[in-house]
């Protein structure tokens, strides 16, 4: 594989650490890097969720296979239109809880092409 996805080294309430790309509370992250996720770029908002414009990145980047984070309470919604997209690119995706994306997403970056949206709250 070219370009690794970066791994998650610490997870805990309101902040990750990500490997060469830093800490902070919400990241993007594809292969070849990642970083910080502000919401306010896209309007994003914990209902209706994950806009489709906040994939689009991870798409640009390589991402064969996207984690999306539900955030520690699981709080954190996807909307319909984004599942939508995803499932029209033929993108295999897995929604979790911030804690378990983590995991899943590491696992994956060991061999896949994986992108994700990690949200380190609620």
């Amino acid at each position: 594989m070219e370009r690794r996805s970066p791994s998650i080294t610490h997870v805990s309430w309101g902040r990750l650490v990500v490997e060469g790309v830093g800490e902070g509370k919400d990241f993007k992250l594809y292969p070849g890097g990642g970083r910080a996720w502000d919401w306010n770029e896209t309007g994003t908002r914990h209902t209706p969720g994950i806009q489709p414009a906040d994939v689009l990145e991870l798409l640009d980047h390589g991402s064969q296979v996207i984690v999306l984070s539900r955030g520690m309470e699981s709080r954190l919604r996807t909307c319909p239109e984004t599942l939508d997209l995803l499932a029209d690119r033929g993108v295999e995706v897995h929604l979790e809880e911030t804690t378990a994306a983590v995991r899943r997403y590491n696992a994956l970056a060991e061999t896949t092409a994986v992108g994700g949206l990690f949200h380190s709250t609620c």
